[in-house]
């Protein structure tokens, strides 16, 4: 059975448009941006000091998903329930896998792990995902992910697999901002994943749209989205 995704009022988490603005006693002025962005450049984020492995790390707070305040709730539910409650789908859920890892040695590469199993579920290869959502915890984390999906060593020597799954299309990627640029709100990130997803579907004309990310060190997940027919 094909599940479908409802996003009530989602339009707020993915699109531009201008919507009604909610004011809590004794504020005067509406919230239109987040106050974790900041205006920068590269020579003063270079001169951060890293947050961890001292002096040497790589993870600063100018490279890293900044938390943010969010929460989220999504209706899941077979298309037959939902029209018959008078709902209009947002997307098809086709396929989700949860993966772990030795987070010693592979921390936070859940994304590679779990790419290959969702899309071999599927019968799809790469070149057939329109649109890519991919959780960013951390800079290097992306860029190691991306590494390792492109690496057939990794892929024999870590997975036991035959093959590199290879990388998506860049043009694909995160295309309207992902948790770098716009932040990280825990009780929200994989909603507005799945929202933005399903919203690219739309605008970008797109089929399918693969979404992944890590959690908890060595836990990883991948979810197949499918536009539903306008």
């Amino acid at each position: 059975m094909s599940l479908l995704i409802k996003y009530q009022d989602s339009d707020c988490l993915s699109r531009t448009d201008s919507h009604t603005f909610y004011l809590n006693t004794g504020v005067s002025k509406p919230v239109v941006k987040d106050n974790g962005i900041r205006p920068s450049s590269y020579e003063k984020m270079a001169k951060l000091k890293p947050a961890f492995i001292k002096p040497h790390g790589t993870i600063t707070a100018a490279n890293s998903s900044f938390l943010t305040d969010g929460a989220s709730a999504c209706l899941i539910m077979s298309e037959e329930k939902a029209l018959a409650m008078g709902l209009k789908p947002k997307a098809y859920l086709r396929d989700f896998v949860y993966v772990s890892q030795d987070p010693k040695d592979q921390l936070l590469l859940g994304p590679t792990y779990a790419t290959p199993k969702v899309l071999e579920r599927a019968g799809l290869t790469m070149n057939d995902i329109d649109v890519f959502e991919y959780h960013e915890a951390f800079a290097g984390q992306i860029l190691a992910n991306l590494k390792a999906m492109d690496s057939d060593y990794f892929a024999k020597t870590q997975m036991g697999r035959k093959a590199k799954v290879g990388i998506p299309q860049m043009e694909k990627f995160n295309n309207w901002g992902g948790s770098l640029s716009i932040g990280h709100p825990f009780g929200a990130t994989g909603v507005r994943l799945v929202t933005t997803a399903a919203h690219r579907l739309q605008q970008e004309d797109g089929q399918f749209a693969l979404v992944a990310a890590c959690a908890a060190g060595g836990i990883g997940h991948g979810m197949l989205v499918e536009r539903y027919p306008s």
